[in-house]
């Protein structure tokens, strides 16, 4: 397939607010129950929320540059009955708006007990709003990641592994962020931050190259004889059949050469997994900021080839009657 950017920064930013979002709220439920320090004060929340916020904004307005007619967006919403992408569409701005609330009831202290439990622990406003944020969070992985998976003709992406990875990589990033944001505003929190961040971009490399190892010994479906429905043994395409492009080879494949798709795999595994696990550990013992917004950066560019290669590794059934030109 051929790898829209405007997709890949969408689904790279949105899934690092969202992991941010869960590392916020998750420091909040740690505290509560005495797990961990009440070292966040209100405006940790707060511009943490604001952070993840203007980087679920930014994955929004990247996707509009993936639309023919911006104009007609809203129209995307329709079809939530039967299309993942209508979820998605609906999912994404109701979690924004869950992520403001968050944010705005810390930074305004309103924080009205809700309900108290029998233990006597206090439920207040601000969790109930983390607790709604938390469920859309994950709803907006599984959507972002069904689009892809729930297409059968394209065996690299129909599988479980994909809303999982998903979801394991957007935590990935959101905790390393996390860490990040808490080493100048709230270093003791920075420990517990990057520890999960190592434990969740270990998981996220397990299910990468548990996919990675599944797609490598996918055998296709389609061959050239089924493409043009011929049944001879020997079939050999040696032209298009037209001189010029067309929609189909512009959208269905990358372009791009054997050896560049081989050199991509180990570049994204290196600068999404392996260096930010160094960086990761080296920071957490400081706490240095400098060190693991270096491993943020690091991993969100492994992430942004990464997602690359997701895409471009998709081998769409068209491209074997195409495949002259590919």
């Amino acid at each position: 397939m051929h790898p829209a950017f405007s997709v890949i920064f969408l689904t790279t930013l949105i899934g690092a607010g969202q992991g941010l979002f869960l590392a916020l709220f998750t420091v909040q439920l740690y505290s509560m129950v005495g797990l961990l320090p009440p070292a966040a004060t209100p405006s940790f929340y707060a511009w943490g929320s604001a952070l993840a916020l203007a980087l679920l904004a930014a994955g929004l307005v990247a996707s509009f540059f993936h639309l023919g007619r911006p104009e007609r967006a809203w129209r995307s919403a329709a079809q939530w009955r039967t299309s993942w992408l209508s979820r998605e569409v609906i999912v994404l701005p109701a979690f924004m708006g869950a992520v403001a609330l968050y944010g705005l009831l810390h930074a305004l202290g309103w924080t009205p007990v809700v309900l108290t439990l029998p233990s006597g622990l206090a439920i207040d406003l601000t969790v109930v709003a983390g607790i709604i944020g938390t469920v859309l969070a994950f709803a907006l992985f599984v959507c972002t990641g069904m689009i892809y998976a729930c297409l059968r003709f394209l065996a690299e992406w129909h599988t479980p592994l994909t809303p999982l990875n998903y979801t394991l990589l957007g935590g990935a990033s959101g905790f390393t962020l996390a860490a990040a944001y808490a080493a100048p505003s709230a270093p003791a929190l920075v420990g517990f931050l990057a520890g999960w961040a190592i434990v969740l971009t270990v998981a996220a490399a397990v299910g990468r190259i548990a996919s990675l190892w599944r797609n490598a010994r996918l055998k296709p479906k389609s061959t050239i004889q089924t493409a043009i429905g011929a049944k001879h043994p020997q079939v050999v395409q040696k032209t298009q059949g037209f001189m010029g492009g067309s929609f189909n080879t512009r959208e269905f494949f990358h372009g791009a050469s054997a050896s560049f798709m081989r050199g991509v795999k180990p570049v994204f595994l290196l600068l999404a997994f392996a260096v930010p696990v160094v960086l990761l550990a080296l920071g957490r013992g400081g706490p240095s900021a400098a060190v693991l917004a270096l491993a943020f950066g690091i991993q969100y560019v492994g992430l942004l080839a990464e997602r690359w290669f997701f895409f471009a590794q998709a081998r769409h059934p068209q491209n074997l009657y195409y495949q002259a030109v590919s």
